[in-house]
C-alpha cells in the first residue's frame, strides 16, 4: 500500500538517499512544496551521474509509453536512475492511468517521480496501483489561517530558532498563507539572527519591517479591550502607511475575533482547554483577545458588531456607499466601540 508522508520526513529521506521507494507521487494544491521536493530529487544523484541517469520529462510534451520506456532502462554505470515527470497534472487522468501498469511492477533500479504541481492527481487506475504498491504519496495541502501557525513553528525549529507568542502573531498576520513568502521571510530571520535565538516583536520589526506597535494584531487587541483611542491611533498609522497595511486584512481578523467571541459566549464549557480545542488553538496565548473581549462586550453587542462588519464589506465594494475605505474603517471602529447591544426583533 502507498505510504503517506510529511514534507519534513520526505525531505530528510531524499537528502539521506536511503530507503527510497521506486515510485513517488507529489501532488496537491500547494505547489511550493512540490517544487521544493522536485529540486531535492534532482540533486539526489551525484553530479557525474546526472547526464546519463537523470531524465526530466514534461507531461505536455511526452506520452506514457515514452515515460515507461525510460523507466524500464537500466542505469548507466550507476546503481539507479531517476525519472521525473513534471506538470503531470496537464496530462489528465488518461495520461496518469496509463502509468498504472508500470507502477504495479516498477523497475527496482529506477526511481519514478510524478509531480502534479498545484493540483490533485486524477485517475482511478493510478490510485488503485499506488495503493497496491510500495509507492509513496505526498499531498501538498494549501495552508489556512489555522494551519499556518504550526507550519511557521516547524520551519523555525528546523532553523534552530524559536519565537515569542506576540511575534508569532505579528509574523502570521503579515505573511498570511503564502508559503513562498513565508520561506523568504524566515530566510531573512535566519540570516539576521544567530542559531538558537528567540524571535521577539522587536526582531520582527527590525528584520521584516512590521511595526511592533502598529499592526493588525495590536489593533485587534485594542478592539478586544475596547480601547478606542489606541484603535484609532493604529488606524491613522494604517492610513499614512498604505503599503504596509490594509483595512481589508484588518477587518478579516476583526471578524474572526467576533465570530469566535460569539461561539465562546454560547459554549457550554468555557474553560481554556475546551475553547482551545473548539478553535483549534495550540496555545492559551491565542485566547487572550477572546477572553478580554468577553469582559468588554455582550453576546447581543457581538451580534450587532458582526452585522456592522458585513455592512463594511458591502460598503467597501461600492454598494450603498462611496466613502473612502479608510473613512469607512474609522466609522466601523466607532460603531464597534459604541454598539448598544439592543437587538430589535421584527414581527
Amino acid at each position: 500500500m502507498a505510504d503517506v508522508i510529511t514534507f519534513s520526513s520526505l525531505s530528510k529521506q531524499i537528502k539521506e538517499g536511503r530507503n527510497l521507494a521506486e515510485v513517488y507521487l507529489l501532488h496537491g494544491e500547494e505547489g511550493y512544496y512540490t517544487d521544493r521536493l522536485v529540486e531535492l530529487f534532482e540533486n539526489l544523484l551525484p553530479e557525474e551521474d546526472r547526464d546519463f541517469n537523470l531524465t526530466v520529462l514534461y507531461a505536455p510534451e511526452t506520452d506514457p509509453d515514452t515515460v515507461i520506456d525510460a523507466c524500464r532502462r537500466y542505469p548507466m554505470m550507476a546503481d539507479r536512475q531517476l525519472i521525473i515527470i513534471k506538470e503531470a497534472q496537464s496530462g489528465g487522468a488518461t495520461f496518469l492511468n496509463a502509468l498504472a501498469k508500470y507502477i504495479a511492477a516498477p523497475t527496482p533500479s529506477t526511481i519514478l517521480v510524478i509531480a502534479c504541481r498545484g493540483a490533485e492527481a486524477k485517475g482511478k487506475d493510478l490510485s488503485a496501483a499506488l495503493k497496491k504498491s510500495n509507492s509513496v504519496v505526498y499531498e501538498s495541502k494549501r495552508l489556512t489561517e489555522r494551519t499556518v501557525g504550526p507550519v511557521i513553528l516547524d520551519m523555525l525549529k528546523e532553523k534552530n530558532l524559536s519565537i515569542e507568542p506576540k511575534a508569532l502573531e505579528m509574523f502570521r498576520d503579515y505573511v498570511g498563507t503564502d508559503l513562498s513568502r513565508l520561506y523568504n521571510e524566515i530566510g531573512k530571520l535566519t540570516v539576521a539572527l544567530p542559531s538558537g535565538a528567540v524571535i521577539t516583536p522587536e526582531a520582527i520589526e527590525q528584520n521584516i519591517g512590521i511595526s511592533k506597535d502598529y499592526n493588525n494584531f495590536e489593533l485587534v487587541g485594542a478592539i478586544a479591550n475596547r480601547n478606542y483611542s489606541k484603535a484609532m491611533t493604529i488606524s491613522r498609522y494604517f492610513r499614512s502607511n498604505p503599503k504596509n497595511s490594509s483595512p481589508f486584512q484588518a477587518v478579516s481578523m476583526i471578524f474572526n475575533l467576533f465570530s469566535n467571541l460569539l461561539a465562546a459566549f454560547y459554549a457550554t464549557d468555557k474553560s481554556d482547554r475546551s475553547l482551545m480545542s473548539m478553535f483549534g488553538f495550540r496555545s492559551p496565548y491565542q485566547l487572550i483577545d477572546i477572553k478580554t473581549a468577553m469582559r468588554q462586550y455582550s453576546a447581543w453587542q457581538t451580534i450587532e458588531i458582526i452585522s456592522e462588519l458585513r455592512r463594511f464589506d458591502t460598503n467597501s465594494k461600492g454598494v450603498g456607499s462611496r466613502m473612502d475605505p479608510y473613512d469607512l474603517f474609522d466609522n466601523l471602529i466607532f460603531r464597534i466601540m459604541t454598539a448598544p447591544g439592543k437587538i430589535e426583533l421584527k414581527a
